[in-house]
């Protein structure tokens, strides 16, 4: 992996569309229902937009019922950095690209087994490149 944290603002405007950005630099978060990544069955890995880390498989993908794409687990401990959000008068962990900081989405404690996480992402920061 190449450290990607040193990119400049400027960098990220040219590299990503304008709704990226907002999501993945400045703490977005798309509508619910509103990214086809919610609805993708196909197999195949997500990569973070930003800077194509892998981040998850299909095989971790599930239906959470929240109108984000969720995930019970990243394809290794080192790919997801967690961050105390305080954000909106609440408390939730803030997942983010551990390569270049990109803000990924929330990973919340009521997934399903093994792990019983959901890491709700939102599907801008996300691109899917699916199995040949």
């Amino acid at each position: 992996m190449t450290d990607m944290t040193k990119t400049s603002n400027a960098e990220w405007r040219d590299k990503l569309t304008p709704e990226q950005y907002h999501v993945t630099r400045e703490h977005g978060t798309e509508r619910a229902f509103s990214h086809p990544y919610n609805l993708e069955k196909r197999e195949g890995i997500y990569y973070c937009v930003c800077c194509g880390t892998a981040l998850f498989t299909s095989d971790a993908k599930y239906d959470s019922g929240s109108g984000w794409p969720s995930f019970f687990q990243p394809v290794s401990d080192d790919v997801i950095k967690e961050v105390d959000d305080r954000s909106f008068f609440q408390r939730r962990t803030e997942i983010r690209c551990a390569n270049c900081d990109a803000h990924l989405g929330h990973v919340f404690p009521d997934g399903p087994a093994p792990t019983g996480q959901r890491y709700c992402t939102n599907g801008l920061a996300l691109d899917f490149k699916p199995e040949a």
